[in-house]
């Protein structure tokens, strides 16, 4: 087929197979291990194209906006500290490790106060083990395919056995598409060593005067015995930037998992999050917000299989969309034979600011397990008229009443944030994302 006749996603394929070919003269094609992975998920990506609306998993996200649109692989130079200072915790977080264009700023990061013993390294290796570097998870999924392909540097942050890491780490991710359109294939492998304890704060920033960038995250959590991680997911991309991510979380035996996502940015977004529980005794809390507005699409999938018994998983989202913005929540629990005695429950809530905002929703339970206990619930409207009619029957302006309805819908999730600066942080954007639904 002729260049001309191609369609613009074929067309799109095509010149991905011309910088993968150029990629392998680069010294971050890795070694001849990292060499066969690349191949492997880029082959799974070319022969499996980008998603469509015929692929279950994405029936209602198209991204043909991404498939179709000419991305580069080199970004502009670093951005200045002065203009990361709104997305760091200068004074309550003093451990940041930046990545520009996927690849680590030494000079932006500030790692003196990394806890001894604690690591972070840029070996490519590494990421042969995870989850998301399986036959099955390149097959499956397309983007996480073709982060693999194309990630530069990836980021390995270790954490030895029965270590306490009493501070967060923050680890920033800046796409700086200068004046082309960029793709940042970051990826973030954090390892915690059995009974070792760490909070992690990964953050997205998009930098006001940059052109449309198109960030692929792939992020792997492994939990050895007894390991605690308490993750937050501060996602705040520029208005017109894509933002496609995949999280996989391995826990082992009595291993605790907390993630706790928020979302204000963004024009096209899509998260997904596949945790599995493989030691009796694991746990696994998924908690997520988000805000979209104008014609915003944001896509939340999350996937907790439990392989072992003995396994409570919980999960709470919640949105709050305006204007033409829509979103989709699909969260599936699966229960393997031998997870007896799981506790699992789910709930999705979204809150309705205008009548053409919209939202699908699809809770999934694959049980085959008979000792369980599972519950799943969706809820999806817009403001209550009692509890409006309640706040002005008692003096308070109609605008005022719907800020506080609004603010007490996201603060169920905003109160789970155990970190204060964290915590005010991640207020103060969202209240603001809020005033301008």
């Amino acid at each position: 087929m002729s260049t001309s006749a191609m369609t613009p996603a074929a067309e799109q394929i095509a010149a991905y197979v011309e910088r993968f070919t150029a990629f392998h003269a680069d010294p971050a094609f890795g070694s001849a291990r990292v060499r066969a992975l690349r191949e492997l998920a880029f082959a799974a990506f070319a022969a499996k194209g980008f998603p469509t609306s015929r692929d279950e998993e994405y029936k209602f996200t198209n991204v043909s906006p991404i498939a179709e649109a000419p991305f580069e692989l080199q970004g502009a130079a670093e951005p200045s500290r002065k203009a990361l200072e709104p997305f760091l915790f200068d004074g309550a977080i003093r451990t940041q490790i930046v990545i520009v264009n996927g690849r680590l700023s030494q000079t932006l990061s500030t790692m003196e106060a990394l806890p001894r013993g604690v690591t972070v390294e840029q070996v490519a290796d590494a990421v042969i083990a995870a989850p998301s570097a399986s036959v099955a998870s390149l097959a499956a999924a397309p983007f996480v395919a073709l982060n693999t392909a194309f990630f530069s540097q990836p980021v390995v942050l270790m954490v030895p056995p029965k270590a306490i890491v009493d501070e967060p780490i923050q680890v920033l991710f800046v796409n700086t598409p200068g004046e082309h359109r960029m793709m940042a294939a970051t990826r973030l492998l954090v390892v915690a060593g059995e009974q070792s304890q760490l909070t992690l704060v990964e953050t997205y920033a998009g930098l006001a005067g940059t052109g449309q960038g198109f960030t692929n995250a792939v992020t792997d959590v492994l939990l050895s015995e007894g390991a605690v991680v308490d993750h937050y997911k501060l996602q705040r991309e520029t208005a017109s930037a894509y933002h496609v991510a995949a999280m996989f979380v391995h826990c082992g035996r009595n291993a605790n998992f907390s993630s706790h996502a928020f979302s204000t940015g963004g024009k096209l977004v899509r998260n997904d999050v596949f945790a599995t529980l493989d030691g009796e005794g694991a746990e696994c809390t998924l908690n997520g917000l988000y805000l979209a507005g104008g014609d915003t699409l944001v896509d939340n999938h999350t996937s907790i299989d439990h392989a072992k018994a003995h396994c409570p998983s919980h999960e709470v989202y919640k949105g709050i969309l305006s204007g033409n913005a829509k979103a989709v929540f699909n969260g599936k629990i699966t229960v393997r034979q031998d997870a007896q005695k799981t506790d699992a429950k789910q709930t999705n809530k979204a809150l309705l600011l205008s009548d053409t905002a919209s939202i699908n929703t699809k809770p999934q339970l694959e049980i085959f397990a008979d000792d369980v206990k599972c519950t799943h619930g969706a809820a999806i409207g817009q403001l209550d008229d009692d509890a409006m009619f309640y706040l002005r029957a008692r003096g308070i302006a109609e605008q005022d009443a719907r800020n506080i309805l609004i603010h007490a819908f996201a603060g169920d999730i905003l109160n789970r944030i155990k970190i204060d600066a964290v915590k005010a942080r991640v207020e103060a954007v969202v209240y603001t994302a809020l005033e301008a639904l």
